[in-house]
């Protein structure tokens, strides 16, 4: 099969999507990235996002991750997530809560708070809500 390539996306906690695949589209740290068979080897950064795989046969699979590191070898392409949800496991009304509590922390200025952990969990959620409106436009 000379057409499709490996895709592995893992995270810390498990392995979430492992099988061939004909096209690959991710949020990459300077933009999206499109990965096709053949593609030049690559490490960077992702931000988080959803990950877009055409899978070999037909048929997609979408995975949430909440950043992490992409690296492209001429047998494959690895995901390494920070954490990573399957597409049908996003929880819409958890996402929408953690976006409020990460606005409502950014906004109260005497909450003792890491401004830069609240404004990544706030990337998060907008990338997780986004992903959500991916697929839900997509009839999943």
């Amino acid at each position: 099969m000379a057409n499709t390539f490996q895709v592995d996306v893992v995270s810390a906690e498990e392995q979430i999507f492992s099988g061939q695949a004909e096209f690959v589209a991710l949020p990459g740290e300077a933009g999206e990235l499109g990965i096709y068979p053949k593609h030049t080897p690559l490490i960077t950064r992702i931000r988080p996002g959803a990950v877009r795989i055409q899978v070999a046969g037909g048929g997609e699979e979408f995975v949430f991750v909440a950043g992490g590191i992409l690296e492209v070898q001429p047998n494959g392409v690895t995901v390494l997530a920070d954490t990573a949800i399957r597409g049908g496991d996003l929880d819409e009304a958890k996402a929408t809560a953690a976006k409020k509590q990460a606005e409502e922390l950014m906004l109260n200025k005497d909450t003792k708070i890491d401004y830069a952990k609240a404004q990544a969990e706030m990337a998060a959620a907008i990338a997780q809500l986004a992903a959500i409106q991916k697929l839900r436009s997509r009839g999943r």
